[in-house]
């Protein structure tokens, strides 16, 4: 039985919206404030100089996109996904560290805890998850109910874990994970049509300050790691990075 067998898609639309703004605003604010020298504190010269990278746009351009791509999938979980999957799973308890939803339906409580994909585990962020999950259950038994603790991953497949199983919680993924929070079997393929043009209307903003970013980022690097005749000073840009 899913935890809800309807839900209000005005207010989904109104959260995928919101979501949207939310995750294009932190996204940008990112990319303004980068500053090359923390980047490159965080970077493998080695590997640049094995990889024979002589050149500052084509160094920028790499650390840019590797900047963007972790921080997007972490600030979309955090902007878009938790707050839809609050929403669509009309969450109405207060909600505890480590847990996105809470939903009370009939004796039980529902503790969802909304992930992006379906590798964001490793051994010490699940035990995190574990303790979270303990704290819920406590709240729950506070208040003389059962508490039904699971891990939704917004996107992509994983083998079902029933409640049977020897942890405490349960996983679900992608269309298995919308159908138990919204009982719409297709809400998944929905969610990407709520969006509609939605997105496009942020495409310019982020791609302006996208290359703002490229070409100060440039210059900074230059400035720091090249020598006079323009070729990059591979033992400064080390000494900087790995330097006592």
């Amino acid at each position: 039985m899913p935890i809800n067998t309807s839900y209000d898609e005005d207010a989904v639309i109104e959260a995928v919206a919101g979501g949207l703004d939310e995750f294009y605003t932190a996204l940008i604010a990112k990319i303004n404030e980068l500053d090359i020298k923390e980047i490159m504190r965080r970077k493998n010269p080695y590997l640049f100089r094995a990889k024979a990278m002589l050149d500052a746009t084509e160094i920028v351009k790499a650390v840019l996109a590797a900047f963007v791509s972790s921080s997007e999938e972490t600030s979309f979980g955090k902007k878009f996904f938790e707050p839809v999957a609050a929403v669509a799973g009309q969450s109405n308890w207060a909600i505890t560290d480590g847990v996105d939803v809470m939903a009370e339906r009939g004796d039980a409580i529902y503790a969802v805890a909304v992930k992006s994909g379906t590798s964001v585990f490793n051994s010490s962020s699940r035990k995190s998850q574990e303790r979270d999950f303990a704290k819920a259950m406590r709240q729950a038994n506070l208040a003389h109910k059962r508490c039904i603790p699971v891990v939704g991953y917004s996107y992509g497949r994983k083998k079902t874990t029933g409640r049977g199983q020897p942890k405490i919680y349960f996983e679900l993924a992608g269309q298995e994970f919308w159908y138990e929070l919204t009982g719409d079997d297709q809400f998944y393929i929905k969610l990407i049509r709520f969006m509609g043009n939605l997105p496009e209307r942020y495409v310019e903003e982020f791609e302006q300050a996208y290359q703002r970013a490229t070409n100060r980022l440039v210059r900074e690097f230059t400035n720091e790691f090249c020598l006079a005749d323009g070729r990059i000073d591979w033992e400064k840009l080390v000494e900087f990075n790995s330097g006592r």
